[in-house]
């Protein structure tokens, strides 16, 4: 896949990016988030400042991070430890079953 050059607003900021074509619809909604994000914080908070509204995004963002990666990470351990269930068990029927 080919790149593609484009334009995201975040907090009345123009950055151009030269990305994969692949990513662009990814992107975009990962701008408008951050954008409803800082909406919703300037509204909901006493806090005017771009960098200060930005930094609490980037926050929000990083703990929402890594509690899925935590989450996946369980869910990993929980799917590892059933497959080895399940191969003792295979194994278990294979052996006994042989003439």
């Amino acid at each position: 896949m080919g790149e593609i050059s484009i334009k995201i607003n975040i907090a009345d900021r123009i950055y151009p990016l030269r990305i994969k074509v692949g990513e662009e619809e990814i992107v975009r909604k990962a701008a408008k988030l951050i954008g409803e994000r800082l909406k919703e914080y300037q509204e909901n908070y006493d806090v005017r400042d771009k960098l200060d509204l930005l930094s609490m995004c980037a926050l929000h963002y990083a703990t929402n991070a890594i509690k899925s990666e935590n989450h996946f990470s369980q869910v990993d351990d929980v799917l590892d430890e059933k497959i080895h269930e399940l191969d003792a068990v295979l194994n278990d029927f294979l052996s006994t079953s042989k003439p």
